[in-house]
């Protein structure tokens, strides 16, 4: 326990973390906030939580909390000195927790299944299956409708902090509609491709941070305002939006439910030779698996009009330098272009870092090396940095207008289809890297009352 508000109530938050030397931030466990993949922690608030502690010179501490009650309990007792989940400003929250200036926005939105029937307004509600969160906005929100001219509204506040199982019961039949954030959406409907949203409820809300109440909170608040202001400027907030959500933007919903069927049916067939080979190259295996489905979904034996072929679609010149025999060979296919990709990868100038990187490698796969220069180039004439993908990639469809390929050394090229191949691999990769998610979540607390005894249940029992 970090200070119980009680003992603690003119004591400065921002001293105590100095003192202690570390930010000890409370979250939940989801693929817009925070989780755990196979190289270590990651998502938008553990990044963003992350580079605050190290503005403050401190160790970040992330922990889980598993419903959004106890994110706030946490904060309450003093366990934590913000919570960083993904939460809306509302009255309620307002008026109990001190917290930090607005970083992001979200629309709630009621989702329902594709082909059944749509509610178009608040009208349409009464009388069908709702869930949301418990402790929500939502339920803020639903609350008031309700007592402000929709009594036969009723819904269901399920537990827990996972919209994932929100949208289970909706894409399972067991419920109508859900209440979800656009942001969480955004990012899981890849996964659940009949859902779609119905109407927004509401205005567009503010996501902040709480800070723990009981202390005084004036200087820390000032200083997470310095911070998030400085990222705006330097366009570092919009990257970290840009690295976790870019990916989503303009994913179709036909696309997202091919993936998904492809993904149980025909993905198990091939898994094993694409994570063998993606080990033998030191490549993630999410991301071969990617670039294979988009180039062929799949399939070893893809041929296009133009003569490129096999899993990787690989053209006869770039099969023959990889060393490449038989391009119908899915293991030659996939090493050739493994080879390829690590080959651009490495010819890409030093100073651009990961993710960038990588998204502008796969860039160039698509069109070339030389094409790909040539939107950096005019990136930089722009004023954009030709180090960053979400600057690049506003500038590839100029190479296909005359007035700017015809000022550049490798001419005209299909720039749109670039930024389509590397949105979707983006988009791909992400959905598989979330199918494994649940299997990297840590553990709920365990409940252990139905292993004890009924006869010393009641009793107390004290430590040796």
């Amino acid at each position: 326990m970090l200070c119980l508000p009680a003992g603690c109530e003119r004591q400065d938050s921002l001293d105590r973390i100095l003192s202690r030397g570390q930010l000890v931030v409370v979250s939940r466990n989801s693929p817009t906030t925070y989780y755990f993949d196979k190289a270590g922690p990651d998502g938008f608030e553990y990044a963003l939580a992350g580079l605050l502690a190290r503005n403050l010179g401190v160790e970040l501490k992330m922990e889980s909390a598993f419903s959004l009650d106890a994110i706030f309990e946490r904060l309450r007792r003093g366990e934590a000195d913000l919570a960083a989940a993904g939460l809306s400003l509302t009255g309620q929250r307002q008026a109990d927790f001190p917290h930090a200036p607005p970083y992001h926005s979200q629309k709630p939105l009621v989702v329902y299944v594709a082909g059944t029937f749509r509610p178009r307004g608040l009208q349409d509600l009464a009388g069908m299956r709702i869930v949301a969160l418990e402790g929500s906005s939502h339920i803020e929100a639903l609350e008031a409708l309700q007592q402000g001219g929709y009594p036969e509204l009723g819904w269901e506040a399920v537990p827990g902090a996972d919209t994932m199982a929100l949208l289970e019961r909706v894409d399972g039949g067991e419920a109508a509609v859900a209440i979800i954030d656009s942001s969480e959406f955004a990012v899981q409907q890849s996964l659940f491709p009949r859902l779609k949203v119905a109407f927004e409820l509401g205005a567009e809300q503010d996501m902040v941070w709480y800070l723990a109440p009981g202390s005084d909170s004036t200087r820390l608040q000032a200083r997470i305002a310095d911070f998030l202001a400085r990222l705006q400027e330097t366009g570092t907030l919009a990257r970290l939006r840009e690295e976790h959500f870019g990916h989503t933007h303009g994913a179709s919903r036909i696309s997202a439910h091919t993936f998904t069927r492809n993904m149980r049916r025909k993905l198990p067939d091939y898994r094993a030779l694409i994570q063998k080979v993606a080990g033998e190259h030191a490549l993630d295996w999410h991301l071969l698996a990617a670039i294979a489905y988009q180039e062929s979904h799949w399939d070893p034996r893809a041929e296009s009009p133009t003569g490129v072929r096999g899993m990787m679609m690989l053209t006869l010149p770039t099969a023959q330098e990889m060393g490449v025999e038989n391009r119908l060979d899915p293991v030659e296919s996939l090493r050739g272009g493994a080879r390829y990709l690590k080959n651009i990868h490495r010819r890409l100038p030093g100073d651009i870092y990961e993710p960038d990187r990588t998204w502008l490698a796969l860039a160039a796969y698509n069109i070339g090396m030389g094409h790909l220069e040539d939107a950096r180039v005019i990136t930089d004439r722009q004023g954009g940095d030709p180090h960053l993908w979400r600057d690049v990639m506003e500038r590839l469809p100029l190479l296909e207008d005359p007035a700017h390929y015809r000022t550049v050394r490798h001419g005209y090229a299909r720039g749109n289809e670039a930024v389509t191949y590397v949105q979707n691999i983006r988009h791909y990769y992400s959905i598989l890297q979330w199918q494994e998610i649940p299997d990297n979540k840590p553990l709920p607390p365990l409940q252990t009352a139905r292993f004890i005894p009924e006869v010393i249940r009641a009793s107390r029992l004290s430590a040796l």
